[in-house]
């Protein structure tokens, strides 16, 4: 019986410890196979990071990860990208500064991961200055990974005032995306809720909102073949009626 991954969002430690993987990679095919850019929001603890984290293997080309899962004879995997991944699921941001003090810790780690050294100050210029660095030094367009891009407003939410300047911050950072369209491979998004896309993206309107998409729909959570296929074990003795009582829709 192999272990149940919970609390684990990164694939690589997921099979490296012979642990239940649900493969999505179908549905990772459909949209890395060509340019774009993507906004998918889904309840927390659904699975968003763990499908955020596929992809960054994949465009890292980590075939090794993706033996005897969907994608792995469907990829070519001299193809790969520079991945820019920034999470803002972890700790609170109180204000602005601590927003700013956030994604600076970000540039530097990236600074460290790509060996490179940004000499811009500012938000906006230092990431418009890493995606161009990237670019450069690996020869291809980079991946922009973002995920729970809402949580610094979502920590604020009943601080107007407060959430009004890390909005303001929040679209210093996402306008160079718009910026830099032309020069990216692939852009995702994720979150729980869906802000106005012109009070925080500034503008992004080339972003495809996947979130109702029927295409996409079993992209992250389990359905109930998932569950047969995979979990079969781990469920023996379990009401099922009362389980699709507590958990369908959700």
């Amino acid at each position: 019986m192999k272990n149940l991954p919970i609390g684990i969002s990164t694939l690589s430690k997921m099979l490296e410890n012979d642990m239940v993987y649900v493969d999505k990679t179908e549905y990772i095919h459909k949209l890395a196979s060509t340019a774009g850019a993507y906004f998918l929001s889904r309840p927390r603890r659904f699975g968003k990071s763990l499908f955020l984290d596929t992809l960054k293997s994949l465009f890292e080309g980590r075939e090794e990860l993706f033996r005897g899962l969907y994608i792995h004879d469907k990829w070519d995997w001299n193809r790969r990208h520079p991945v820019i991944k920034v999470d803002f699921a972890g700790g609170t941001v109180c204000n602005r500064a601590e927003l700013k003090d956030k994604l600076e810790a970000n540039f530097s780690r990236f600074e460290q991961d790509f060996g490179l050294v940004l000499k811009t100050n500012g938000v906006s210029n230092r990431f418009n200055e890493l995606l161009q660095l990237v670019s450069q030094k690996y020869g291809a367009k980079p991946v922009v990974l973002i995920d729970e891009y809402d949580k610094p407003l979502l920590d604020n939410i009943e601080k107007p005032e407060v959430q009004d300047e890390i909005r303001e911050g929040l679209r210093d950072f996402y306008s160079v995306i718009k910026e830099q369209d032309a020069n990216l491979q692939f852009v995702f998004l994720t979150g729980v809720s869906k802000f106005s896309k012109v009070s925080i993206f500034s503008g992004i309107n080339n972003l495809k909102d996947i979130t109702l998409s029927p295409a996409f729909a079993a992209c992250c959570g389990y359905t109930e073949a998932d569950l047969d296929a995979c979990f079969c074990e781990h469920l023996a003795g379990v009401d099922r009626r009362l389980l699709k009582r507590w958990y369908n829709g959700y």
